[in-house]
């Protein structure tokens, strides 16, 4: 596989998709192309929705930027079909993103791990019984909060503040996904940092903090309004900014990422201890997302930002990497 040039690539921007985040990956998507062009890279958009994947072979591109969130595009599907036809990708690869995707199966490694997440309770189909359901928050404690364990951009996440309220966050959530899975409820504060590279080399850049009303960071704040306080520098004492990137290092290391991620992390205000929640192996990169914001904050810009994120695309596969 030959190392990414600038002036011979031709560059998928893979955005859109089919998933719950389709609109932000669009946003995304949309962005990294114009940042790509503006450097003179030949970069072109490509909607997995609208276009058959083998199309990227027919076309010739040579590399694909991976701006797809959540399934069938962060999940390792798409990562697949890449390896399948030797075009090199951003992000993670299939096992490390199909992981991270998996919050419980991530939540499962990380306590393997040593690494702090908080506690949680995952219900399959056939498990969530009335009574089974009921149990949780004697099991976790309330304010808890209820997830559908495959989505990104807190699509379908409850804040469950009462037991009498389980049952409608337990209803929304298995919209999204049969599974679900609930988790205690971490107070204190929300910080992420983002992650570049792979393995030893991987290095953190520095850590957001998320200051949003009422503890409300979701998905209509996260993207649509401009009532969230981001703080880059994060303001956090310098000891324990290292302590959150050198746990989301951990973090990223531990699931096999490369490329580039985020790692999303609650303060637990009652002993400052840092609490892992989720791995983004594709995170979003329109004007709200956190990932540019904190390279901003290294020096690097967001053209920049995208450029070596694109550098960085490969195959897993060796035998793939001789068909690139």
């Amino acid at each position: 596989m030959k190392p990414f040039d600038i002036h011979t690539a031709k560059v998928a921007v893979l955005m859109g998709g089919h998933s719950a985040e389709r609109d932000i990956s669009l946003m995304s998507g949309n962005g990294v192309l114009k940042a790509l062009q503006s450097l003179g890279v030949n970069a072109l958009a490509f909607d997995p929705a609208q276009h058959s994947l083998q199309s990227l072979q027919d076309q010739a591109f040579s590399h694909a930027f991976i701006s797809l969130h959540g399934r069938h595009g962060e999940d390792g599907t798409v990562q697949g079909a890449l390896e399948l036809m030797g075009i090199p990708y951003t992000g993670s690869g299939v096992m490390a993103s199909a992981m991270a995707m998996d919050k419980q199966l991530t939540k499962r490694l990380w306590m393997a791990e040593g690494l702090s997440t908080p506690p949680g309770v995952w219900l399959p189909p056939h498990l969530q019984t009335p009574e089974r359901i009921a149990r949780i928050p004697e099991e976790l404690g309330v304010p808890l909060i209820v997830k559908p364990p495959h989505e990104g951009s807190s699509i379908g996440v409850s804040k469950v503040r009462d037991a009498s309220d389980l049952q409608a966050a337990v209803a929304l959530a298995i919209r999204y996904d049969p599974d679900l899975l609930c988790e205690a409820f971490i107070e204190g504060e929300e910080v992420t940092c983002p992650v570049l590279g792979e393995g030893h080399k991987a290095q953190a850049l520095p850590v957001v903090r998320i200051a949003a009303p009422a503890g409300a960071y979701d998905y209509q704040n996260k993207y649509f309004t401009d009532a969230v306080t981001y703080h880059c520098p994060s303001g956090l004492p310098a000891a324990e900014e290292a302590a959150i990137q050198a746990l989301s290092v951990a973090a990223y290391q531990s699931l096999g990422c490369r490329g580039w991620g985020r790692a999303d992390v609650m303060i637990r205000a009652s002993d400052r201890k840092p609490f892992l929640l989720e791995m983004n192996t594709s995170p979003g990169m329109t004007d709200h997302s956190l990932v540019p914001m904190s390279a901003r904050a290294a020096g690097i810009s967001y053209p920049a930002l995208c450029l070596q994120i694109l550098q960085t695309a490969r195959l897993d596969s060796h035998l793939g990497a001789l068909t690139a």
